[in-house]
């Protein structure tokens, strides 16, 4: 094990301000005899730790002390000064390099501390920007939680002091000092994420919506196990669509440019369609090194959209897809407590593309069938003066060419997509072909079906009332990546399939929450407006723009995320729309 180093210095804190000085004894020879003096005593006396305790190399401040045993686990914050840390600032010299030091670091914490009464946030495979660990100007800063040990109602002195005082620094010393760590290993993987970000951000200019790299490693292990499967397939592009792209640390790199417009994926069941998706669904995050979708990316305006049946739907125009309904309700200001497969599909399309999204996927397999497809035999048999619903495929190329809304769409059940398509991709025993000049054969041959729409209109922005969001401490709770309780509502999010990790959901709660007490969802801004100035936020501030005060461990949402939890919100109001 290292030894340990000195000379923590006293630095300012977040808010600029220098933390109070200490007396004598708030440092790691008094929390020694601080724990070993409430030994045997009420678990109530552990609330003497509260406040920050001076140790050779960092700072240790106890933020929440659980009132018992049976509580949510005690928070604490680890802060290590830059010139003990020692981290080159070549490896924290931009927010994405920041991040990406603090995905490995959080890392190496938790397998450090695996076996200690010490939690940390570490996430899986995404490289998310995360309260539990960030870099400061340098400096490391690290937020656990840990169970405070108790016999009964009684305090575990002992124990504690394992966890706090032995525990604790050594995984400072291991995991968070840059002369313990491997050298090479961090600063490729701060290279990798790097590179990936570098990638996504290139893609507007190169006229593409997503790229999959030679190679790549697409199909996971299992349904709860993230990780590669062992002895897949590497991905290999078609020629025709292979291109090159030059990234800062890797050079140069090919693979699969999938162009803007509309792209179909087809290929018989069980040949890698809808696990080429799932990749580019995930597309919009950096994973580690070793994943296998390191260079698997999307734009960042890339949103899944899905059938959800029973959820709500508050103030949607969804007359582009739905004319008229039977009850005579106003399709262009929907409402329903109870969404059926085809209006929440097309509630979804709208609200995504309210919120910003400019790519769409979306699987025939969790697609509402009626708002996908109405083939020739139907339309000859149910006049259209009949039928409200206008078919996706008959809005897709008009939501491209007039709206600037490119979709990516897996189907292999309706060949009627091949008429719209501009490129279309067949997996077979997950290897890609380019078949496009196939299918435009086969799409010249009409089948006497009629299209049933040329037009997307603009959306209409709606405006949120901030008296929907509960600001009075409200209970912020994630199940999983279900659901999200906040206040006295529950979020149910089962069907937002581009969240990967409850702190993100965790995240959206507080974020929610923050908008409506800082004032940025005000009444008068639309839902579009509020998302712009919460990136903002973020971007400035990073995790503080969440919340600055939550102790736990949480993320840092993406602004559709965000939209569509506001959206699920059933005691949402929305007062109006935008002139």
């Amino acid at each position: 094990m290292a030894q340990r180093a000195g000379g923590p210095g006293r630095r300012r804190d977040d808010r600029g301000q220098r933390p109070p000085r200490r007396s004598a004894d708030r440092d790691e020879r008094g929390l020694r005899q601080e724990l070993r003096g409430m030994h045997g005593s009420s678990y109530g006396r552990y609330k003497a730790l509260t406040g920050q305790w001076a140790f050779e190399a960092f700072t240790l401040e106890v933020q929440r002390v659980q009132p018992d045993p049976y509580a949510p686990a005690s928070r604490c914050e680890v802060r290590v000064p830059a010139e003990v840390a020692g981290f080159p600032r070549e490896l924290w010299s931009t927010p994405v390099r920041a991040r990406a030091l603090a995905g490995f670091l959080v890392r190496a914490a938790h397998r450090v501390l695996r076996d200690s009464r010490l939690r940390v946030d570490a996430g899986h495979q995404e490289v998310l920007e995360r309260s539990s660990c960030r870099i400061d100007g340098g400096d490391v800063v690290l937020r656990l939680g840990i169970d405070l040990p108790g016999r009964g109602r009684t305090i575990d002195g002992r124990q504690a002091e394992q966890a706090l005082c032995e525990d604790l620094p050594d995984a400072v010393e291991d995991a968070l000092r840059h002369v313990n760590t491997d050298a090479r290993r961090v600063a490729s993987f701060v290279d990798s994420v790097e590179d990936t970000d570098a990638l996504r951000r290139m893609l507007p200019s190169r006229g593409l919506v997503a790229f999959v790299a030679d190679g790549a490693i697409l199909p996971r292990r299992s349904g709860v196990d993230d990780r590669p499967l062992t002895d897949a397939i590497p991905f290999s592009s078609p020629e025709s669509l292979r291109v090159t792209v030059e990234l800062p640390n890797r050079g140069e790199v090919t693979g699969m440019g999938l162009p803007e417009g509309i792209t179909l994926i087809v290929g018989g069941g069980f040949h890698g369609k809808s696990t080429l998706l799932r990749a580019l669904e995930f597309g919009i995050y950096d994973h580690v090194p070793g994943d296998g979708r390191e260079l698997v990316v999307c734009r960042d305006d890339t949103v899944k959209v899905r059938a959800e049946d029973g959820r709500r739907v508050h103030r949607v125009d969804v007359s582009p897809f739905v004319s008229h309904l039977p009850t005579g309700a106003d399709t262009a200001d929907f409402s329903t407590d109870n969404a059926s497969g085809s209006t929440s599909q097309a509630a979804a399309i709208v609200e995504a593309v309210e919120a910003g999204a400019r790519t769409l996927l979306v699987d025939e397999d969790t697609a509402a069938t009626n708002l996908m497809i109405r083939d020739a035999r139907m339309q000859a048999l149910v006049a259209k003066d009949a039928e409200p619903l206008t078919p996706f495929v008959d809005l897709i190329r008009p939501l491209h060419e007039q709206r600037g809304v490119s979709t990516v769409l897996v189907m292999g059940g309706s060949g009627d997509y091949m008429d719209v398509a501009d490129q279309v991709l067949m997996m077979d025993a997950y290897r890609a072909f380019d078949v496009t000049a196939r299918a435009r054969e086969l799409a010249a041959e009409s089948t006497g079906r009629n299209p049933e729409a040329d037009v997307f209109p603009p959306v209409r922005d709606r405006v949120p009332d901030p008296r929907s969001i509960p600001t009075d401490r409200p209970k912020v709770r994630a199940r999983g990546t279900d659901a999200l309780t906040l206040g006295e509502s529950t979020v149910e999010l089962r069907a937002v399939e581009q969240l990967v990790d409850p702190a993100q959901v965790t995240g959206i709660g507080l974020a929610l929450v923050s908008c409506a007490r800082s004032g940025l969802l005000d009444g008068s801004r639309t839902v579009a407006e509020v998302l712009d100035a919460f990136d903002e936020e973020a971007g400035r501030r990073g995790v503080f723009a969440v919340d600055d005060r939550y102790a736990g461990d949480f993320a840092v949402p993406r602004r559709f995320e965000l939209a569509a939890a506001l959206n699920r919100l059933r005691v949402l109001r929305v007062s109006g729309f935008a002139d």
